[in-house]
């Protein structure tokens, strides 16, 4: 069904199914959503702790790039009449991923956010290059060169960071804490809504899919560093 379809407007979208507009707003008021939070909660917070002039420079361009993600999602999502205080976090009842709910309490801790956390958001964003509706498709790519410098950030700061063998300590301490929460970025197996996603072209992936990639690079990624990954409880993969 949706190999040919190509939506290229939010004119178009309007003569769609409902069931395909539903899903497309439902994949923008996601991302408008979690932008903001992330970088109300992590990335704006994170330039306190930054230990360099440097760093802080390198996290204020993070966290304006964030913020800029979130105005991109919020601005398609208007475009197809999508009600502001629907994209906003304070102002819906949507609730944010549930990483989110951890507060930032350290350096290490962002560091081995935009590690591994970014890492998440690139493979969220890969599934929507080739979406079907062609101005989500083209947000994606727009996005994606700065989610790749946010994950390249993450990787050098951790370089940096594990020189030392205490600054390796926290670091893995942050893992420890972090990694956990990270896989529900993916979603629960099975999903209704990622079937939908599917069957429209909007994504390319199961949500298991996605997360068993996921674990594999991350796996990959820490080893790199000589640091390991805590064993995921069973409901993480679920």
């Amino acid at each position: 069904m949706s190999a040919a379809l190509e939506v290229k407007t939010p004119a178009e979208l309007a003569a769609q199914p409902q069931e395909y507009q539903d899903a497309v707003a439902k994949i923008l008021i996601s991302h408008a959503i979690n932008e903001l939070y992330g970088a109300q909660v992590f990335d704006e917070p994170a330039v306190a702790y930054a230990p360099t002039p440097y760093w802080k420079w390198l996290t204020c361009r993070v966290a304006m790039e964030e913020y800029g993600h979130h105005v991109r999602f919020f601005n398609l999502g208007r475009e197809i009449g999508i009600p502001e205080e629907k994209m906003i976090p304070d102002r819906t009842a949507k609730r944010p991923l549930s990483i989110f709910e951890t507060p930032l309490t350290s350096w290490e801790e962002f560091c081995v956010i935009k590690l591994l956390g970014d890492m998440a958001e690139i493979l969220q964003v890969e599934d929507l290059l080739h979406c079907t509706y062609v101005p989500l498709r083209n947000a994606g790519r727009a996005t994606m060169p700065e989610e790749r410098f946010h994950a390249k950030f993450g990787e050098d700061s951790v370089g940096e960071l594990v020189k030392t063998p205490a600054g390796k300590a926290k670091v893995q301490a942050a893992i420890d804490t972090i990694w956990p929460t990270l896989p529900s970025f993916f979603g629960r197996s099975k999903s209704k809504n990622n079937a939908l996603f599917i069957k429209w072209g909007i994504k390319q992936r199961t949500n298991e899919e996605m997360r068993a990639d996921y674990v594999e690079r991350a796996k990959a990624l820490v080893a790199k560093f000589d640091l390991t990954l805590p064993e995921l409880p069973a409901e993480a993969l679920a």
